[in-house]
């Protein structure tokens, strides 16, 4: 078997692989991010609702709350200065009568969490600037700092810059085994034909994979013990015809999501999405992507809670996503958990949303943990 020899080996080319080895080259590491599809973000990175989190929901001190704050604003700037497609529309956090408190426990966290130029409105001021709302609707929490933005193009930025500080990419590249050393960590590629690499640093960024894979690298990170991976399916439907929004409409959360929401994206097409579907606890990668009609009749009824005038028909089955979770279902959504091996190994597990928003302070922090 070959024997390479590397400095650090990023596992998984999603948005999070992208951003950390981007960050690592950017600091003078030499990089290569070993990703096992033929292209890069193939999954979770790439089937979400493209939204830019303000940071409303996450338990304040979490690492999910840390991240996205800085992350959306370090975001903001980076699609500024690289030409990435955006829009600063704005969201509105919908709320009926009965969900007032849970509405004002929001508003509290997110301003503890740093989140700027929030105001709570009533529901007639919230019909104001958007009249198709429902008038069920009694309060809303006006977020202008959230937004959307092309992903895809974000993404492409990032591989750029990593190439550009010298860093590649090794598709159809997966890793089968491994183990930490006294000098880095050893890894076992899969394939036709087998590589051993003998990288001073890895950092596992494998999204789905990231738990089995951490599993499959001899080291101590195992006597800590590593969470039981979970997975939810998130469905989108497309709206057909005009939507009467201009801003992102978000009901008020659940354990395993942020509720059925609106987004228009950038072209101006609206979708409904995602729900929330718990995969069984044997569920692992390939996921079956297929979006099933018959989940319409449920975002219909989502959806007329704060858009009665919803046509019959409008929705059609769009894309699907599978969100990684460390948590199981009926329990509170769990934080991002990085864990490290001095600077031979990082292990990025349950990187869910706001992963996205989050990318590039979250890749900040692993090269720091790198140095």
């Amino acid at each position: 078997m070959e024997t390479l020899e590397a400095d650090l080996v990023v596992i998984g080319a999603g948005v999070i692989g992208l951003a950390v080895a981007r960050a690592a080259a950017m600091k003078g590491r030499d990089v290569i991010i070993a990703e096992a599809e033929e292209a890069i973000a193939v999954h979770t990175s790439s089937r979400n609702s493209e939204v830019i989190h303000a940071g409303l929901y996450y338990p304040t001190g979490s690492l999910k709350a840390r991240f996205c704050v800085a992350g959306r604003r370090q975001l903001y700037a980076y699609l500024d200065t690289h030409g990435v497609a955006y829009k600063n529309c704005g969201k509105l956090v919908v709320a009926h009568a009965d969900e007032a408190d849970g509405l004002s426990d929001i508003l509290k966290r997110a301003q503890a969490n740093g989140v700027e130029d929030l105001k709570l409105i009533s529901g007639k001021a919230a019909r104001d600037i958007e009249p198709a709302l429902s008038p069920e609707i009694t309060a809303a929490i006006r977020s202008p700092v959230s937004g959307i933005f092309d992903s895809h193009g974000y993404f492409l930025a990032l591989r750029g810059e990593l190439e550009d500080h010298g860093g590649m990419i090794a598709f159809a590249t997966p890793i089968d085994r491994g183990a930490v050393t006294a000098s880095g960590v050893e890894l076992v590629t899969g394939g036709d034909t087998p590589v051993r690499i003998t990288a001073r640093s890895v950092v596992n960024a494998a999204g789905h994979n990231a738990v089995a894979l951490a599993r499959r690298i001899d080291g101590p990170h195992l006597q800590d013990g590593l969470p039981t991976p979970r997975f939810v399916k998130g469905s989108y439907f497309a709206i057909q015809g005009r939507t009467p929004f201009s801003r992102l409409i978000y009901p008020m959360p659940g354990r395993a999501s942020l509720g059925l929401h609106l987004t228009v994206d950038l072209s101006g097409r609206g979708k409904l999405g995602p729900d929330a579907e718990w995969l069984p606890e044997e569920a692992a990668p390939p996921f079956d992507y297929r979006v099933d009609p018959a989940r319409a009749e449920h975002f219909y009824a989502s959806a007329r809670r704060y858009w009665p005038g919803l046509p019959d028909g409008a929705l059609a089955p769009d894309y699907a996503g599978v969100r990684p979770k460390i948590v199981g279902p009926g329990e509170p959504s769990g934080d991002f958990r990085i864990g490290t091996v001095d600077t031979r190994l990082v292990n990025l597990i349950g990187i869910e949303s706001p992963g996205l928003t989050s990318s590039l302070a979250l890749a900040d922090h692993v090269a720091e943990l790198l140095d």
